[in-house]
């Protein structure tokens, strides 16, 4: 996907910008031709020796002193997608203010290409009201943000503030560069399995591990999409989302419901249990009292409370079926979905927390298709080019 694409790679002066050499590495790896504007800080980091073997042309760090006589409009006009990585609290406010004082901010600012900034700095910089304010603003304007992350910091520190790993940021360019990307559309996830209680140690439930839905909110971030996780899994591990984590139907029910107003898309991946105990025991049932009866009750139906809306969004369901996907065509039509994502559970490598899926389309007009066994993420990023192209035919 990046095969042949103009990449222009932006360097600010932080430590991690040793890690550009990697991103640069990878990017011209999958085929992409990168050039290289960095800021006369960065230059104290990282040579730019380094920056030229891997990418084949000198990077480019001053206004005045390349042979080019405009090398930040030559650039801005060249790309296909320009990249921060890293993006200093520095950088970012001259981004913010457009306050062009150097080669690559001269760049960004007069490049119709998206721009995909990084940002890495100590936590309480990123933290900083002014930092806040000036991120908050990029998104605005339209910027795509990758990251910062929790992990080891300068100086020994921990917490956020961690480049974004090279390899998800180099995911993320191709993502900007795809038919597929979300930016700045509302989306809504759901993953994982509830759990309806029996009693406060036992519960009905079932093996999902919200790996799909997981992924699916993943690639839209990555895509560009503010994604809100409404997630049943434990520790669904996905950063740039808001992530809301429930228990039961009745919770993931009333946390997406209430989420609808502005909602563009909204993607129902998790397993929702059908029935849950009418009354759930409020102490541990114990064997010596014998064999319980459980009566059972329905649970709200997520999916259909999400089409009944008032304003409906673009929506996504999926049908974890065993065998035969032949009541996937009807419940397409039924739930009043855009596209049905279906799978059978029971066969190799689609099933419950296997990294893998097999997939068929269903569509409300009777029609499928059909897909062959991927990585959960190229399922996701599958999905959301599908979605991306049926919202432009409406």
């Amino acid at each position: 996907m990046l095969a042949g694409r103009r990449i222009v790679l932006g360097i600010t002066g932080g430590v991690a910008a040793y890690k550009a050499a990697y991103i640069a590495r990878t990017l011209t790896e999958r085929g992409a031709v990168v050039r290289v504007v960095m800021t006369p800080t960065s230059t104290k980091f990282i040579g730019e020796a380094t920056l030229a073997a891997l990418t084949g042309t000198n990077p480019v760090t001053d206004l005045f002193t390349d042979a080019d006589p405009s090398p930040h409009t030559t650039l801005a006009a060249w790309a296909d997608a320009v990249v921060i990585a890293p993006a200093t609290a520095s950088t970012i406010a001259k981004l913010a203010t457009g306050e062009s004082s150097n080669a690559l901010i001269a760049t960004v600012i007069a490049t119709e290409a998206p721009v995909l900034v990084a940002p890495a700095m100590h936590t309480e910089m990123w933290e900083n009201e002014a930092v806040v304010a000036n991120v908050a603003a990029l998104l605005q304007m339209g910027y795509e943000m990758i990251g910062p992350e929790a992990g080891e910091l300068a100086g020994g520190d921990v917490g956020i503030g961690r480049l974004a790993d090279p390899d998800r940021i180099v995911d993320a360019v191709e993502a900007l560069l795809s038919r597929g990307s979300l930016g700045g559309l509302n989306v809504i996830v759901t993953a994982g399995g509830t759990r309806e209680p029996i009693d406060p140690v036992r519960y009905i439930g079932n093996r999902s591990s919200g790996k799909m839905g997981n992924a699916i909110a993943r690639v839209a971030a990555a895509r560009g999409a503010h994604v809100t996780l409404v997630s049943a899994a434990a520790d669904p591990d996905v950063s740039g989302v808001i992530h809301v984590a429930v228990e039961s139907a009745d919770d993931m029910a009333s946390e997406v419901w209430s989420r609808l107003a502005g909602c563009d898309i909204a993607v129902m991946a998790a397993a929702v249990a059908d029935f849950r105990p009418s009354n759930a025991h409020p102490s541990k049932i114990k064997r010596a009292d014998g064999t319980p009866v459980i009566d059972l009750t329905p649970t709200p139906d997520v999916l259909k409370g999400v089409s009944e809306s008032d304003e409906p969004p673009f929506l996504v369901g999926f049908a974890a079926e065993t065998g035969s996907l032949k009541d996937a065509a009807a419940k397409a039509k039924r739930k009043g979905v855009d596209i049905l994502v279906a799978n059978d559970v029971a066969q190799a490598g689609s099933g419950f927390g296997s990294d893998t899926n097999q997939v068929t389309f269903f569509y409300p007009d009777g029609t499928s298709t059909d897909h062959p066994l991927m990585d959960k993420d190229d399922v996701a990023g599958v999905l959301w080019d599908e979605v991306v192209r049926l919202r432009g035919a409406h």
